[in-house]
């Protein structure tokens, strides 16, 4: 069992060098919300980015959401940082949402700060889990939330 840990956390390093690349695809919106609009919630995101340095990764995403009574589309760019020796990440994006809601078109800001995990399940594919705090910048009390995310990703 320990050799497993040690092999898993010695590919992990090797996916984090400056260079590398990677896409995910993750699901968020599963009970953590506590504000009016959110409800009922569904997000499916993707992003894709690069490695600018050892363990700082730069992405950029596009996420849909769908909501009680409307849809929402986001496009952002954020990064991480990775620690190496436990597969954590610290990541923080920024994104512009487009809301559709009855007839009502609305624009809004989010700043997210996100504490997640990344489980290598082979030399490239990741399981990972995070928790988030998405910070309106419009609409601070009804528009932020609290979410729990559940991502793949792939690193080449």
């Amino acid at each position: 069992m320990g050799l497993l840990m040690v092999l898993s956390t010695m590919t992990a390093n090797a996916q984090f060098e400056a260079g590398k690349t990677y896409i995910g695809a993750s699901v968020s919106g599963l009970g953590m919300k506590y504000s009016e609009q959110s409800k009922f919630c569904a997000d499916l995101s993707t992003m894709a980015g690069c490695f600018l340095a050892n363990d700082l990764l730069v992405f950029g995403n596009i996420n849909y959401s769908h909501r009680q009574k409307f849809d929402e589309f986001e496009l952002g760019v954020g990064g991480r940082f990775y620690i190496e020796q436990n597969g954590l990440y610290l990541g923080v994006s920024g994104a512009y949402a487009h809301t559709d809601a009855n007839s009502a078109k609305t624009d809004n800001f989010f700043v997210t700060p996100e504490l997640g995990y990344a489980f290598f399940v082979n030399q490239f594919l990741t399981i990972e889990p995070a928790v988030y705090y998405r910070m309106s910048l419009n609409e601070f009390a009804d528009g932020s939330t609290v979410g729990f995310r559940l991502g793949f990703g792939f690193y080449f």
